[in-house]
């Protein structure tokens, strides 16, 4: 997998058509134009950089990687803008293992605008992290996830999953032009190395050789070395027999050295024409090398390695001719040994994102990659003991204080198994102390104060036998203090529940009522809740009966008149029949009747 850094769209390169995958999803950082520091650099257009307010450390996290062993490759870039640092110092970590420190200069040697690693990755992913030193901005152009075979450059019983081999220097001699293992058409299982020409150790001091006959036990496993890297060589001279090559290394390290050979002077025919010892350092490593009878024949490739020790800044290798013609050698690898680092415990790696999130930590705290290695680079706030027994590193101290934190603590804390010691004091955190806490049996310290935690303090707290300062001072909690707590006073500890206006239970603070159970607590909220819902029950059935009793009396209201005119009418009635009775005539003296 190669990923062009800052590319927003699949890239592929010249001459090969290497495919670059974009950038997305990976990291933060911000993608801009790129200035290659040097012509073997990928030809991309894109980098991405970490400016140091997105924090110290910043970290690609690549999933969904396949078990094996890795070629891991970074080329460095510079922004692409005017006015600015324009060679950045700074750390590359892999897999929490410090693998690179870029050194002033570095843009002007080609072979160290990168740098590059071998590298077991187990766990499906890879973490590749890039430390700000304050010499500017990390700038990023390339990364290379390249699987090799599980035994390349297998070295010994020290080699295995817990090394990782760093790239110091890998050079082709008698050649002044730099190639890549896919520029020599070398096999892709061979990582793609990259070989620094050399086409002279020194004036006058040797000759080059070259031949384009074919190579044999070049290309086999594990290693896969291009075929071409044997078709050129150096050869010492009469005027200077040792053929010597030094080169500058960290000191009081370890160094792999792989040193190949393939006869192909035609000067030399048979074996015992050219014997020679190799030194290191000026001792004897190898001694009466003989090309031809350890490889069989002419144009066939001998590999040799071993590991020292260098305790110098530098690093000689010295081939002394013993007999017959001079020395001669094809290419020469050195990788510096470094063993891989224990990482923190998955469990508390996990506990403290969480934190992370629920807090909403600013950018600059930078928790990237893993919190306690390289230990060069911790997170900010958190302290790291190693476990010797579990060969894993675990958190025991984490100081947040005055840091302008927000939001809440996540029950995922009390993952935090190791902790000895928590402040979190002088924030803006809210919400509840989680009743989890007290199953960090190993706490001493815990200081919450000034923030604006509420609620009640748990009862879990009393479990903290170990605990022996308590600081929840300046905040809004209320309820009774823990009486295994209080108890804790008399034997020494110090606990600060000042400015808290709703606590009570100790000397001290305010004397509290009745005790209730967290269930009798229930039951009162239960039955107050039922009252109130009674209570607006009532008052909406009495709403609805005085509505429908005023409904009733609008309706009498409007039939008012015409009531009182039909009575009135009876009334008329009956006066007249009553008036009328002493006065009845007949028809006769009424005169006749009228009818129509």
């Amino acid at each position: 997998m190669r990923i062009s850094c800052g590319a927003r769209q699949n890239v592929r390169t010249a001459p090969t058509y290497a495919l670059w995958y974009k950038d997305f999803g990976y990291t933060g950082g911000i993608p801009a134009n790129a200035t290659t520091p040097s012509f073997i650099t990928p030809p991309l257009k894109t980098l991405r950089y970490f400016p140091l307010s997105e924090g110290p450390e910043n970290c690609y996290g690549i999933n969904r990687v396949p078990k094996g062993h890795y070629t891991l490759r970074i080329f460095f870039g510079l922004i692409k803008q005017p006015d600015y640092d324009n060679e950045p110092l700074f750390e590359i970590s892999v897999e929490g293992t410090l693998i690179h420190s870029l050194k002033s200069g570095w843009t002007s040697h080609d072979d160290q605008v990168f740098a590059e690693a071998l590298v077991f990755l187990l766990d499906g992913t890879v973490s590749i992290c890039f430390h700000s030193t304050g010499h500017g901005d990390p700038a990023i152009i390339s990364i290379e996830i390249l699987q090799v075979d599980d035994k390349a450059y297998y070295s010994g019983p020290e080699w295995g999953k817990g090394v990782i081999l760093k790239t110091t220097s890998r050079l082709t001699c008698g050649t002044s032009k730099p190639r890549f293992d896919e520029d020599y058409s070398g096999d892709h299982w061979g990582g793609d190395r990259y070989w620094e020409p050399i086409r002279t150790f020194g004036q006058n001091a040797d000759e080059p050789r070259s031949t384009e006959n074919s190579i044999k036990q070049a290309s086999d496993a594990p290693n896969f070395y291009p075929e071409a890297l044997y078709q050129s060589a150096v050869v010492s001279t009469d005027s200077q027999r040792d053929l010597a090559y030094t080169i500058d290394v960290d000191p009081n390290k370890n160094y792999s050295i792989w040193l190949h050979f393939a006869e192909i002077d035609a000067l030399v025919t048979d074996a015992g024409q050219r014997v020679f010892d190799v030194l290191l350092n000026g001792d004897t490593i190898f001694k009466e090398i003989d090309i031809l009878k350890m490889s069989g024949d002419r144009y066939t490739a001998l590999v040799l390695n071993t590991t020292v020790a260098v305790s110098g800044r530098t690093l000689t290798i010295t081939l002394h001719p013993k007999e017959g013609h001079h020395a001669i050698i094809n290419a020469i690898e050195i990788f510096q040994v470094i063993a891989a680092e224990s990482k923190t415990s998955s469990a508390e790696v996990r506990a403290l994102q969480a934190l992370k999130r629920s807090l909403g930590l600013p950018n600059r705290f930078a928790w990237n990659g893993d919190p306690c290695v390289p230990k060069e680079h911790p997170w900010s706030g958190a302290d790291c003991q190693f476990d010797k027994s579990g060969s894993k590193w675990f958190i025991d101290g984490l100081d947040l204080a005055n840091q302008g934190l927000k939001g809440f603590l996540p029950d995922d804390i009390s993952k935090l198994i190791h902790l000895q010691s928590l402040n979190l004091s002088g924030n803006t955190i809210h919400g509840v102390i989680p009743s989890s806490l007290g199953t960090i049996t190993s706490l001493e310290l815990l200081d919450l104060s000034y923030n604006f935690l509420n609620g009640s303090i748990p009862e879990s707290l009393g479990n903290l036998t170990a605990l022996r300062r308590l600081n929840l001072n300046g905040n809004s909690l209320s309820g009774r203090v823990p009486g295994a707590l209080g108890g804790r006073l008399l034997n020494g500890a110090s606990f600060n529940f000042t400015d808290n206006a709703g606590l009570c239970g100790i000397p001290g603070l305010p004397t509290c009522g009745p005790h209730l159970s967290a269930g009798a607590k229930v039951g009162i909220a239960f039955g107050v809740s039922l009252s109130f819902l009674l209570l607006v029950i009532c008052s909406v059935c009495y709403w609805k009966r005085r509505q429908n009793i005023l409904r009733a009396q609008q309706i009498a209201a409007r039939g008012a008149p015409y009531a009182k005119s039909r009575t009135q009418f009876s009334h008329d009635i009956q006066m007249s029949r009553h008036h009328n009775h002493g006065h009845t005539r007949t028809a006769a003296e009424n005169g006749p009747s009228l009818l129509s």
